[in-house]
């Protein structure tokens, strides 16, 4: 009676256990999507997005200005003003304008120094009188300069 006890308890025991230890694998089968999309699409949706805002916060970004329509002449070392061929300049301000520019703020007109001959004629002429250059200075746009060296200083540009 006693053995017969304790071999119905230990029965009882082993089919109660059973419902944790043995699973119902229908129903495990049944959580595998939602299990998939938790462990496995979720960590790489999740690193895809940090990546991204990473990226999108760290980014390297330029600095630009616009370069100015006028600028002073650059002087040599006796302290005359040199000015580039092809560029119209006004010799009694000292100041380099923008290709295009015929005449100065002040209503002066612009020389321009030909950049085949470097004769130096009036801006408001197309053709040069000495080697016949057809030089048209047209406008340009605004062209883009960085706002500082690049990193590491002039020797890295």
């Amino acid at each position: 009676m006693i053995l017969e006890t304790l071999n119905q308890l230990w029965t009882n025991l082993l089919a109660f256990s059973a419902t944790f230890v043995t699973p119902d694998w229908g129903a495990l089968i049944g959580l595998l999507p939602i299990l998939l999309l938790l462990f496995v699409v979720g960590p790489i949706l999740t690193i895809l997005v940090l990546a991204w805002a990473h990226y999108l916060f760290h980014k390297p970004r330029t600095k630009r200005v616009f370069a100015p329509a006028r600028r002073a002449a650059p002087l040599d070392a006796g302290g005359s003003p040199v000015y580039p061929a092809g560029e119209p300049y006004s010799p009694s301000e000292g100041v380099i304008y923008e290709p295009g520019t015929i005449r100065a703020e002040t209503g002066e007109d612009l020389v321009v120094g030909c950049p085949k001959c470097r004769l130096v004629r009036s801006a408001a002429l197309d053709i040069c009188g000495n080697c016949g250059l057809s030089f048209t200075l047209k406008p340009t746009t605004r062209s883009l300069r960085p706002a500082a060296p690049p990193p590491g200083g002039a020797a890295a540009a």
